[in-house]
């Protein structure tokens, strides 16, 4: 049963995650709409409506087709075109920045629910144009519910025209680092609470381990499940990897207090939290690699670009700056039992030196990265003190 239950919120996570979701979600309701209006369409109420307001009622079947016809071929180019420049933006900012900024524009709320309001019209038309029939001496034509579907258009087009304006704001360099650093600062405020770094030794000597059950990105635990299985088990744990490390299937990722047999060792692995893909959200280290990678690729050659370094640089060091006094925690507690799990977290100098130190040796020929390396890093070094940074700080001023 555990072993179902995590596998349909693994699925779930996956459903709500996608980019077809809200549209889904979105299209459902327009379809609901369709039907509501219709069905008050031809009620007694709206046959008085078109009545005491004659220019709502469209008499002619040849009409309504033609105004269905019209709005339906419409909408589908403002698709079709509207996403068609997204997947050219999207291709511009893979080859300029980074391939991991794609998360961040094609998971973007905003153009999920454009996407969705687009293809709901279009299900809305289709629906209407199955509802045009003969009956008897007369045609049922759904004129309030064409009335309707005008003004939705009307409002595809204002939408088009402001989503024309946001697709090309939202591509900018700075806009998709500050969206990066804000996740990741979100990630970090969530799970980095504790004043004082500090790293726990394990009071026990490991009597066996748990081995990765699959080949993936290791990003933490899931706390419920694990506290769970300590309190069953009466038993501590220790993390071998810190979040963000690539396991091998079969290796080994925790070490045991205790003798644990096949059926426990498959229940500790319930708790495991192995993904394909990496999430800022379980991971704030993967947002710092992030805006690494966005420096190193503006610093290459071929893109040849140091203010968009800078910018990553930038957001970088804030990033360290609140990471400096807001560490992870290094274990996790059962609750009035003395079981816990001793987490492998990155120090602050390993987080700086995997972070600054490769856009340093990437850009350190560069006079505008050298000048930016220098302001930033003095600020960080009056707030903090870490070895990694005084030594990169006094390389900066010999350069400079």
């Amino acid at each position: 049963m555990d072993k179902i239950r995590i596998w349909l919120i693994a699925r779930y996570q996956n459903i709500i995650s996608s980019i077809a979701f809200i549209p889904g979600c979105i299209s459902i309701v327009f379809l609901f709409i369709a039907a509501l209006v219709f069905s008050f369409d031809l009620s007694n109420v709206g046959q008085e409506v078109k009545t005491d307001i004659p220019w709502l009622t469209i008499k002619d079947p040849s009409t309504a087709r033609s105004i269905l016809g019209a709005i339906a071929g419409g909408i589908i180019s403002l698709t079709v075109f509207s996403f068609s420049m997204v997947m050219i933006v999207l291709s511009q900012a893979a080859s300029q920045m980074s391939n991991r900024v794609l998360d961040k524009l094609i998971g973007n709320r905003f153009q999920q629910t454009v996407l969705g309001i687009y293809i709901g019209t279009i299900i809305y038309t289709f629906f209407l144009f199955s509802t045009i029939r003969e009956t008897g001496d007369s045609f049922q034509i759904p004129s309030l519910s064409i009335f309707l579907l005008t003004v939705i258009t009307v409002f595809d087009i204002f939408l088009f025209i402001y989503f024309l304006h946001y697709i090309t704001q939202s591509v900018k360099y700075n806009v998709i680092i500050d969206r990066i650093k804000s996740s990741t600062f979100d990630g970090m405020s969530a799970f980095c609470k504790e004043k004082e770094e500090k790293k726990e030794v394990p009071e026990f000597a490991a009597k066996s381990i748990v081995r990765a059950h699959r080949s993936g990105v290791f990003e933490g635990f899931d706390d419920k499940e694990m506290k769970g299985f300590l309190s069953k088990s009466k038993c501590s744990m220790m993390a071998i990897y810190p979040m963000g490390t690539y396991v091998l299937r079969g290796q080994a990722i925790m070490k045991c207090s205790r003798n644990l047999d096949v059926e426990q060792e498959q229940q500790a692995l319930l708790g495991v939290i192995i993904s394909k893909q990496e999430s800022v959200v379980l991971n704030y280290e993967y947002g710092y690699r992030q805006l690494s990678e966005i420096a190193l690729k503006a610093l290459s050659p071929g893109i040849n670009d140091p203010g968009t370094a800078i910018l990553s640089l930038r957001a970088l060091v804030d990033l360290l700056g609140f990471r400096a006094f807001n560490s992870p925690p290094s274990a996790l507690y059962c609750e009035d039992l003395p079981y816990k799990i001793y987490r492998n977290e990155l120090s602050f100098d390993t987080l700086f030196t995997q972070a600054i130190y490769p856009i340093w040796d990437y850009g350190k020929e560069d006079r505008m990265l050298r000048l930016e390396f220098k302001n930033v890093l003095l600020q960080l070094s009056e707030v903090v003190s870490s070895k990694p940074l005084t030594a990169l700080l006094k390389e900066v001023e010999r350069k400079n």
